[in-house]
């Protein structure tokens, strides 16, 4: 039980690769998972070069390779004709202008890759079943209960996500709001549908009060599936929470024949929907020696596929700046101030995407008609960052940032 270990509270995305990055830099780490294992009930995510940068330097490359899919462009339809309205380049051509690629992964897989790199590295020690709590901080350092034990360490990091206990403690309780929009995610195996019925692309369904986004996972065996239409009457916010999916095809009874023939081959026992609740960003994330990352901070609206990118960003910046600043509490605090706005731009942005999406009407036409206009230099804000380059970092937190669609 060192004293000069950091520890993170959550297993997730964001808190095993802090993990890695901080051990990367020479620091002992404990991370502490409230589940019995790391894993993920989640379905797919899209990870695109800004975080790849993080990941591939991780030395995970070759994992994620196994297990990804590699799109070749991502395109936004229209939900009845089926019209293409936007396309963008993700493949080869993406790549060679960002250096690095963009996936397509199931978040199994990804837990996977990041927590095997986590047992295998002696500077970390991964603790499961272990929920933190009971959270004491004083000027030499910061402790906590988990697994009926006590640990101390010199900094802890909040990564235990949009219900995260470290936030609680150190601002109180969080009432966020309810969007007026439900997500239904399914997963359909491929093999059930007609060989070339889904491309090899991300697609974005755009209609009138919803949006439907669907693309391969784990190496094309299976499409990811994400519904979201507005509609009130139940907020319960859960990944885990079933559904029925006769609802579910109601809600987009109407759509194009691709749309609802996807809704046709998910299980009916693997359908789920979840309430999505928006909060604003917060104007500090942290004390002492304390900080928040991930969705303890910055929970995102899943509407511009930058939520898991956001955390893996976090915890690269967050260990170059324990590492460039002796004093724990400056160093997270220049953590902080290098990511709150950007954070905070994708969640704006995010929010932007909800009405941009569901637009009807005249409305929509307009959209269809301008909405490729301003694609690349979002893309070019969004990809290039680069987490490892704090004086980048510092001029991009500075920086005025593109309208982000």
């Amino acid at each position: 039980m060192a004293n000069d270990e950091v520890l993170i509270a959550g297993g997730g995305i964001g808190g095993l690769t802090a993990a890695l990055c901080l051990a990367a830099k020479g620091f002992g780490v404990r991370v502490f998972e409230a589940a019995p294992e790391f894993g993920e009930i989640g379905a797919g995510i899209q990870l695109s070069p800004n975080c790849n940068r993080v990941l591939h330097r991780l030395g995970l490359a070759e994992a994620l390779g196994a297990v990804a899919f590699l799109p070749v462009s991502g395109q936004m339809r229209d939900w009845a004709s089926g019209e293409t309205i936007v396309e963008v380049e993700l493949g080869d051509g993406l790549r060679r202008r960002y250096g690095y690629p963009y996936y397509h992964i199931h978040r199994a897989d990804l837990i996977g890759a990041l927590a095997d790199a986590a047992r295998a590295e002696p500077r970390i020690a991964l603790h499961t079943a272990a929920e933190a709590g009971d959270i004491e901080q004083s000027a030499g350092g910061v402790s906590l209960s988990a697994g009926g034990r006590r640990y101390r360490g010199r900094a802890l990091i909040g990564a235990d996500g949009i219900h995260s206990a470290v936030r609680a403690f150190l601002f109180g309780p969080e009432a966020p709001a309810f969007t007026g929009t439900v997500a239904w995610r399914g997963l359909v195996p491929a093999a059930r549908l007609p060989e070339g019925f889904v491309r090899p692309v991300s697609s974005n369904w755009l209609g009138p009060g919803g949006h439907v986004v669907h693309y391969y996972v784990r190496s094309g065996e299976l499409v990811n599936c994400v519904c979201v239409v507005e509609k009130e009457g139940w907020e319960r916010e859960s990944w885990t929470e079933r559904g029925d999916i006769e609802e579910l095809k109601q809600d987009f009874a109407g759509w194009h024949d691709g749309v609802r023939r996807l809704i046709e081959a998910m299980d009916p026992e693997a359908c789920y929907k979840w309430a999505l609740f928006d909060r604003p960003p917060m104007p500090r994330w942290g004390k002492g020696r304390v900080t928040l990352l991930g969705d303890a901070c910055h929970a995102t609206l899943p509407f511009m596929a930058q939520g898991a990118a956001m955390a893996i960003e976090d915890g690269a910046v967050l260990a170059e700046c324990l590492a460039a600043d002796g004093d724990v509490a400056a160093g997270l605090k220049r953590y902080e101030d290098l990511r709150r706005a950007r954070s905070a731009r994708i969640q704006t942005g995010s929010r932007r995407n909800a009405e941009l999406f569901h637009m009807r009407g005249e409305a929509a036409a307009e959209r269809n008609r301008t909405l490729g206009a301003s694609r690349s230099r979002t893309l070019d804000w969004l990809y290039r960052y680069d987490a490892f380059d704090l004086e980048a970092a510092e001029a991009a937190a500075a920086a005025e940032a593109p309208d982000l669609c």
